[in-house]
């Protein structure tokens, strides 16, 4: 066997492990869900642009992905997954600048979400869209 079939089978077995072991992609998983409503939100911290970010899966039928799923799901139900139109919270904030940048992409009721916007700290994303971007677990 010549070394570049070996490596061949070799990364072959790695990818099949890795699909067994549930690392596939958030949107394949999503696409296997087929529950028609999913959003991969992802946070970054900082104002300086950079590669993707880890983040989670949020899904609604049923909910799960984070510690507010069904929150999150209730919110975005309310607004036919317009996150635009989330209802403000009557927070206040610091006025401390630690930006952080909010980003979703997936589909709801059928229709491709795709959004971003950057806020001056977490406090300000947080009362502007709700529970969406709970990313932690």
């Amino acid at each position: 066997m010549t070394r570049r079939t070996t490596l061949a089978r070799g990364g072959l077995l790695a990818a099949a492990a890795a699909l067994a072991l549930g690392t596939a992609t958030p949107q394949a998983t999503a696409r296997q869900a087929d529950s028609g409503n999913w959003l991969y939100v992802t946070v970054t911290h900082g104002d300086a642009r950079s590669g993707e970010q880890p983040g989670r899966l949020l899904t609604c039928d049923p909910p799960q992905g984070h510690t507010k799923a069904a929150e999150a799901c209730a919110q975005l139900d309310a607004v036919d997954g317009d996150i635009h139109r989330l209802e403000q919270h009557g927070t206040y904030c610091p006025m401390v600048y630690a930006p952080v940048t909010a980003r979703a992409r997936g589909e709801w009721n059928g229709h491709p979400i795709d959004y971003r916007e950057t806020f001056a700290n977490s406090c300000g994303m947080t009362s502007r869209t709700g529970a969406v971007f709970t990313v932690e677990a």
